[in-house]
This record gives C-alpha cells, sequence and structure tokens, in this order.
C-alpha cells in the first residue's frame, strides 16, 4: 500500500525533511518521554515535475513536493499500531509516536508484524545519486520539439494526445528503535509518446513508446521519437486476421504486464491470504517450460530506479523466482518469510497493513531451446506489442486471461497490422507452452526482459 502522501508545497517549506539522523534523535527522545520501548519509521519525499504538451502549446504543467512518514509502535503486550504524519519535527513525531502507541491496543493479536532481522544488516551499495532538475522552460522546450518532430514523420500522424515528460526527484530513509538506519536518493526522467493516425476511410491506429534515464541529459528522447513514428506507421496498413491458434511472440513490455498481473503466482502474501494461483508447497515444481527463467533484481543495473531497502529495512536483492522452468522462490516481507521459514526478500511497503510487491523483473533464457526462432524466417506469427484492459480481462485467482492487443501478422520479416483482436488464454498453460527465449533484452518501465515466443495460443479476430 502506497504512504498517503499530502502537497507539501502548500504547507511546507524547502527544508521540510530533516535528515534521518535528526529524525532518528527526534523519534529516540520523544520514545524515552512516552515510555514506547519500541517502534520504527518509515518515511519519503518525491520532488516531482511534468509537463505535457498539444499541438504546439503546453498543455499541463505539475509541480509537487509529496511526503509521507509511516510511523509504527508496538506496546507491552506486542500489538501494533500505525500512524502516519508528514510532521517528522519533534512535536510531530512525538504526536505521532502517542497516536501509534494508543491504537497499539486496538492491533491485531495474530501475525503481528515485527522487525525484519535484516534491517540492520549493512548494506553495500553505492550511494543513490540526485542530479539538478531542469528548468521547467527546458522540459517543454524538449516536449514540444518532440511532439513536432512526431508530427513531421508520416502525413498520416495527426496528432499525439498522450505525451509526458517528468522528472522527480526521492529521498527514502527507515530506521526503528534498535538502531537500524537507512537513507538514500536518486534521481529519475522519463519520456512517454503516444501517437495517432487519421487516414479517409480508415480507423484511426495509434502506438507509443517510453524512454527513462536518470537525468535529462541522457534520457534518449531520439530513440523514444523513433520507435513511436515506426510502430504507428507500421499499423497503417491493417487486416483482419481469422480466429484460431496461433504461434504467439510478446513484445518484452506486453509479456511482463502480464506476467505482472499474475504475480500473486510468487507473492508471499496472496500465497497465505489464500489468493494465489501457488501454494507453499509448490516450491520447486515444474511449472513452466525448461528455456523460461526469472528473477526479481532490484539492484539489475538496468533500473534506473534502484531502491537497496524495502519498506521494513530488509536490504532489495536478487531474488529466483522461476529458473530453467521450477518455481525457485517467493517474494517476501519479514512477517511472510517467519511464516513460511523463509528469508526476508526485500519487497515489503510498509503501511497500516504489510504489503508485499515485485521490484524489478529481469526474464531471461533458461535452458537451451530445442530450436532458435527467429521473426525473420518464421511463417504465420502473431506479433503481440501492446496488451490492453488487463484490469478487465485479467481473472487472477482463476489464471484466465482474455485481452485485445495491439499487433502483427508476421510472414518472414513481414508486418501486416492486425486490425483489432483478442488473445485468451489460461497463464500456467501459457507459462508452460513458451517454446523459445529471445537472447536480446530489452528496458520496460516493469523490468528487463527478451521477447518470448508462445505455441498455440488462442486469437480471436474481429
Amino acid at each position: 500500500m502506497p504512504l498517503p502522501l499530502v502537497d507539501a508545497k502548500k504547507i511546507l517549506d524547502d527544508q521540510y525533511m530533516p535528515n534521518v539522523n535528526e529524525i532518528a534523535d527526534y523519534a529516540q527522545q520523544s520514545a524515552n518521554k512516552l515510555g514506547i520501548k519500541k517502534y520504527d519509521i518509515y518515511g519519503s519525499t518525491v520532488d516531482a515535475t511534468s509537463v505535457q504538451v498539444e499541438r504546439g502549446e503546453p498543455k499541463q504543467v505539475k509541480a509537487s513536493n509529496l511526503s509521507g512518514v509511516t510511523v509504527r509502535v508496538w506496546n507491552e503486550n506486542n500489538t501494533l499500531g500505525v500512524t502516519s504524519t508528514t510532521d517528522v519535527d519533534a512535536k510531530g513525531l512525538e504526536l505521532a509516536l502517542k497516536t501509534a502507541y494508543e491504537a497499539s491496543f486496538f492491533g491485531v493479536k495474530e501475525n503481528v508484524p515485527d522487525f525484519s532481522p535484516e534491517a540492520t544488516v549493512p548494506i553495500i551499495h553505492k550511494p543513490g545519486t540526485k542530479y539538478p532538475q531542469a528548468p521547467v522552460s527546458q522540459l517543454i522546450e524538449n516536449l514540444l520539439a518532440a511532439e513536432k518532430q512526431l508530427l513531421s514523420m508520416h502525413p498520416a500522424i495527426k496528432g499525439v494526445p498522450y505525451n509526458n515528460l517528468a522528472q522527480r526527484d526521492v529521498d527514502r530513509f527507515y530506521l526503528n528503535s534498535d538502531g537500524a538506519i537507512r537513507a538514500e536518493s536518486h534521481s529519475l526522467v522519463s519520456i512517454y509518446l503516444y501517437s495517432k493516425t487519421e487516414q479517409e476511410g480508415k480507423k484511426p491506429r495509434s502506438a507509443g513508446a517510453f524512454r527513462i534515464s536518470h537525468s535529462l541529459d541522457t534520457l534518449d528522447i531520439k530513440g523514444c521519437i523513433q520507435e513511436t513514428a515506426e510502430k504507428t506507421i507500421s499499423h497503417l496498413n491493417y487486416e483482419k486476421i481469422k480466429s484460431g491458434k496461433y504461434t504467439v511472440v510478446f513484445s518484452p513490455d506486453a509479456f511482463l504486464s502480464l506476467l505482472d498481473a499474475f504475480s500473486n503466482l510468487f507473492n508471499a502474501q496472496n500465497i497465505l491470504d489464500k489468493q494465489s494461483l501457488s501454494t507453499p508447497d509448490d516450491l520447486g515444481k515444474q511449472i513452466a517450460s525448461p528455456t523460461f527463467s526469472v528473477c526479481d533484481d532490484a539492484l539489475h543495473p538496468a533500473n534506473v530506479g534502484a531502491e537497496t531497502f524495502d519498506g521494513e529495512g530488509t536490504p532489495t536483492r536478487r531474488v529466483s523466482v522461476i529458473e530453467n522452468g521450477i518455481l525457485t522462490g517467493f517474494l517476501h516481507s519479514a512477517g511472510t518469510a517467519k511464516r513460511l521459514n523463509a528469508q526476508p526478500t526485500g519487497n515489503a511497503n510498509i503501511g497500516a497493513k504489510v504489503t508485499v510487491s515485485p521490484n524489478f523483473y529481469h526474464v531471461f533464457a533458461g535452458a537451451p531451446a530445442p530450436q532458435q526462432l527467429s521473426l525473420e524466417t518464421t511463417e504465420n506469427v502473431v506479433f503481440i506489442d501492446d496488451l490492453q484492459a488487463l484490469h478487465a480481462g485479467v481473472n487472477s485467482l482463476q489464471g484466465s486471461f482474455s485481452l485485445p492487443f495491439d499487433g502483427w501478422i508476421v510472414n518472414k520479416g513481414v508486418k501486416t497490422s492486425i486490425e483489432s483482436a483478442t488473445v485468451a488464454g489460461d497463464f500456467l498453460q501459457l507459462l508452460k507452452s513458451i517454446i523459445f527465449v529471445e537472447k536480446e533484452e530489452e528496458l520496460t518501465p516493469a523490468g528487463v526482459c527478451p521477447r518470448i515466443w508462445v505455441e498455440e495460443l488462442s486469437i480471436t479476430g474481429e
């Protein structure tokens, strides 16, 4: 669960967040005063700016300084109270600790969260770097130039209805009464472009692309424009597709969006809540093709927004989830790890309730595939670029999905856009039907992944 966030610019000055050592001192003094022996605090600030443009004019500019702090207190009976605040001066922390302590007497008595056993383990990592934020005028100028160039790429491209250039600085910290103290910072800049066509007698076609980096200077805006244009233009000449079973190639973005929709498969909290496609006994079982492997790797070099600790202070790490098709691990918080006799994995989010979520996927080839496949040589293959309506077309507890998509029918490298179609199937069956995992990996918002080939998937044409 994300932290409650408040627009701090309206009520706080630029000195809002003291450094983590000052916060630790305030907390210790207040806890001593209140007779509180056990507590922890997680907090973050996000200083963000984003711009959007429309037809050569600025459309929207947003700036915010969002801050949130979650305070947890355990009482003498070891029940837990939680509160959130934006005040981390001495008075604010004292009030938060007092409120959480009072709430602790109404806390749950079973499976009470505890400190992570790894909250005080030293983290060996390169400290994050914050880069100077670009002026808003420069963001607008760059995005206007990108829109103009994209519109000039083809006469049929008439608009870029969705676009965004955003930058943000993130500061995070965690501390507890056992002496754990962690803090980190990093910067992110991203661009998203989505263009649309208009041609007489034809349906509008559209496509988009995304890029992310540490700073505006290193952001690949040119590559984003090029990819958006190429995809959009490739959809201009479209044809209907016959319904039937096809070999399907998922783009990295499409496959990771589907994997994430069924992440209850390896989420320990979902498994304990019996809201998963897995059970604890499934560890070690073959659930996918031997050619397929995936891990959760928060510290992957391609992860621009890498975080070195989770909401409970546990160091993040590479967690093997599926290796050569075998289910090898679950994603844990401290609480789920204790209940399943495992180690925390650095995937906890702290709030009114502790939740578990993936950090950054890394999908890669497992055992060698029986045959090497290529879009340049294969016939009658459906290449899915983008899956839509995941909120409505996925039944994560049954494992089924039926989703509209943007994509092409490919014959020996020649791509023909598909007018309108849906792909349907069972996710566990899909994992077993993977026949090839390409080598070349691509960076997406959810992680890094190559193209994934799956045989015998149902495609329904219009």
